[in-house]
């Protein structure tokens, strides 16, 4: 969906430069200001922010804390269902139905607690890396102002659909460049 968009934007912005305007025909000059169009590659301006390799490093250390805590629980559930399994035969069927009912309560509080760490997580990495997509977009929106960009395509977004493209259009070090000059 997000590639058909902006192949969308690509096609109306190529046919606006060769259309003539609407006003032509009232007195308005016909010669128009061709759209001009940038690209970025996110990913690398993102890597190269200032601020991201502490914040990914972050991420990463907690990551893995919310993996282990996860492992552990998985272990435990596996252990129990593993003992269930051998003294199941043993059991009676209210006993045995009262620990598969023991089991499930704790396999929910394992699938609870999974959900809470990806919620954790999700939050987190937004807490880390917001602040530097929210700078990073703002010299972007600066940059294409002041090079009166009408459009700047991602490379990185929704696959990057640009098959070819005149390398001198990448802003991509400009933005770097700014990024690092605001630091």
């Amino acid at each position: 969906m997000q590639r058909l968009v902006l192949v969308s934007l690509v096609a109306v912005a190529a046919a606006s430069v060769a259309a003539p305007t609407a006003l032509a025909g009232q007195g308005a000059s016909s010669a128009t200001a061709p759209i001009k169009i940038a690209f970025i590659s996110s990913q690398e301006i993102l890597k190269n922010t200032p601020g991201y390799a502490a914040a990914e490093s972050t991420y990463r250390r907690e990551l893995q804390a919310s993996q282990n805590e996860f492992q552990k629980l998985q272990q435990q559930l596996d252990s129990a269902v593993q003992v269930f399994d051998q003294q199941s035969i043993a059991l009676s069927p209210a006993a045995r139905q009262a620990k598969q009912k023991d089991l499930q309560t704790m396999q929910q509080r394992v699938e609870q607690r999974s959900n809470e760490l990806q919620e954790r997580l999700r939050q987190r990495e937004q807490d880390l890396l917001g602040q530097l997509r929210t700078r990073f977009t703002s010299v972007i929106q600066g940059i294409r102002a002041e090079m009166n960009y009408a459009l700047v395509l991602d490379l990185d977004a929704g696959g990057g659909f640009v098959a070819a493209a005149d390398p001198a259009l990448n802003i991509t070090a400009r933005v770097l460049q700014r990024l690092s000059q605001a630091q």
